[in-house]
């Protein structure tokens, strides 16, 4: 191609939370004219390149396509940028398997409601899960006085009990999820904010 080059896209990245994934970059700055870009992926089963429906896009990201949902593909994606004739080089990413590069958030707490010596907690995960999925909570407690020594303990349960409490005494907790995969390691996600409830009196 003896077409005039334009300047490859930097910073081009995957973001992926609770494996929600986009494909973004930085925008290619040119005088005049609107730049447009074009994103490909292969996976690894398949060494071709295929559209990914971002062709000639103006915004500098793109978002995966149901069919590349699939938690333990390894994906490659490549963009360009392109205005008219021009084009630039295509810029490959790394390779991406979301069940190792997705960032689990924290679940949600739906209740907590405490007794005199324990707090039943109810939660819901983070993302839908899929079949086979093997989720664990990661449960720190800790009582909130001014030398917190921390405890923890380990569910697969969406509803658990902090047992072994003092009653009237106000105690913190904070979970994070690890998902169990066939890859190691396993995947652990972000905590939730500490939350704090009192026990009751007897």
């Amino acid at each position: 191609e003896s077409s005039p080059r334009l300047p490859a896209p930097n910073d081009v990245v995957v973001y992926s939370y609770n494996f929600h994934s986009l494909l973004s970059w930085s925008p290619v700055k040119v005088d005049r004219g609107l730049v447009l870009y074009t994103v490909h992926f292969k996976t690894g089963a398949f060494n071709h390149w295929d559209e990914m429906g971002c062709t000639h896009i103006t915004q500098n990201k793109c978002s995966f396509p149901w069919s590349l949902k699939q938690r333990r593909w390894t994906i490659v994606f490549r963009v360009r940028a392109e205005l008219g004739e021009a084009t630039s080089d295509w810029v490959e990413t790394d390779p991406f398997v979301a069940e190792r590069n997705t960032i689990i958030g924290p679940p949600k707490v739906n209740s907590v409601n405490a007794s005199s010596n324990s707090l039943l907690i109810s939660v819901t995960p983070p993302f839908g899960s899929e079949a086979g999925d093997l989720l664990k909570y990661h449960v720190s407690y800790w009582e909130n006085a001014t030398s917190t020594t921390k405890k923890e303990m380990k569910t697969s349960d969406t509803l658990f009990k902090i047992e072994n409490l003092k009653e009237l005494t106000l105690y913190c907790f904070s979970i994070q999820v690890e998902l169990m995969t066939y890859s190691d390691p396993q995947l652990l996600g972000l905590q939730s904010a500490p939350e704090c409830h009192r026990t009751t009196i007897s």
